[in-house]
């Protein structure tokens, strides 16, 4: 397991509260699915009969990475085209979208930021239904939505958002699961708590030797996981000091792939579905350009290969990447000197207007 001793900080791996909670993530996904299970029936119930024409997002940070992860779901599962609204278009703008007839989705762990809220009190007024996935039962997000899916995820007291980030991913993969009426994702979703125990486990210790001295790097996804990697790049800036771009694998050869040279770091995350077309192109690319890979797979061998939960289904895979992941930047963090506990100049609850 990962064992990296930072001589700055005398701190194993093992003693920070982002290793504590997202550790936690199992049981937390596990109360989850049963705490929710009737109201996501009732939520279900109650969109079905609202019957939306289209879908709109609405988050920030962490919980907009779940969004990207919310919206493949709705569009591959429900058929429902999703889009991502920018809060300042009505906090900053004032603007008034048309949102007539469409579910508008929030997505906060606090549920108190004030350009979400302007938003959503926005799409109400403009016609829209409203659901929050929100951590805090009380806030006054949940309070102003007409449909409310609790997180369960408990106090999370260290600034990188780990449990609440997966516990997010569930709550929407139980939704969607119940709303398209699709066994295998329900089933998926069943056993969801199990495969992230496994997850956890598993060792990334190449990861940490690679990246320990790194000045920035290009994470990659596709799909359905490419908000994995977005929240990868987010917490190796925020917990590493890392400077880590996210990138679709569809994307990075139009431009980005010029700077990538010998040594040039990459974290790359295949979806072991439809969107693994091309994949193994691309990395044979990143390869012969002497890159320093770190392939997160289980249909690509190497020596620069990070072991992932084998056969999960498609739909939970990205949650597993993430949790082997953040045990990993945790680690990461430490041997880089840092304490991930106290990202310098952050705070947890960052409200914006």
């Amino acid at each position: 397991m990962l064992s990296v001793t930072s001589p700055t900080l005398k701190l194993q791996p093992e003693q920070t509260l982002m290793f504590k909670e997202a550790g936690e993530a199992a049981n937390v996904v596990r109360q989850q699915l049963l705490l929710n299970k009737t109201r996501i029936v009732e939520a279900v119930a109650r969109l079905k009969a609202f019957a939306p024409t289209a879908i709109v997002t609405c988050a920030r940070g962490s919980s907009d990475h779940a969004a990207t992860y919310a919206k493949y779901l709705f569009e591959t599962q429900l058929g429902l085209v999703t889009a991502s609204a920018a809060p300042s278009i009505t906090s900053v703008y004032l603007a008034q979208p048309q949102l007539k007839g469409m579910l508008y989705v929030a997505v906060s762990q606090s549920g108190k930021s004030p350009d979400l809220l302007a938003a959503v009190t926005q799409a109400k007024s403009a016609g829209a239904l409203t659901l929050a996935f929100v951590n805090v039962e009380d806030s006054p997000l949940a309070k102003l939505v007409d449909i409310v899916i609790p997180l369960h995820a408990g106090a999370e007291k260290s600034v990188a958002a780990t449990k609440s980030y997966l516990a997010t991913l569930a709550a929407i993969l139980q939704l969607v699961s119940v709303w398209s009426d699709d066994a295998d994702l329900q089933n998926a979703a069943a056993n969801l708590p199990d495969t992230l125990s496994q997850a956890w486990q598993l060792d990334w210790q190449l990861a940490v030797k690679q990246l320990s001295n790194a000045t920035n790097l290009f994470v990659i996804g596709r799909g359905i996981g490419f908000g994995t990697a977005q929240e990868a790049a987010l917490k190796l800036k925020e917990t590493c000091g890392l400077h880590a771009e996210a990138f679709s694998a569809a994307e990075v050869r139009h431009g980005p792939m010029a700077i990538v040279k010998e040594n040039f770091p990459v974290l790359l995350f295949t979806q072991q579905d439809q969107a693994f077309d091309g994949m193994d192109s691309l990395i044979q690319d990143f390869r012969s350009r002497h890159a320093t890979m770190l392939v997160a797979s289980e249909k690509v061998t190497g020596n620069d290969c990070l072991p992932i939960v084998a056969n999960a289904h498609p739909v939970i895979a990205p949650l597993l990447a993430v949790q082997s992941f953040y045990r990993m930047a945790n680690a990461l963090s430490i041997a880089r000197g840092y304490n991930p506990d106290e990202p310098p100049h952050l705070r947890k609850v960052t409200e914006t207007i």
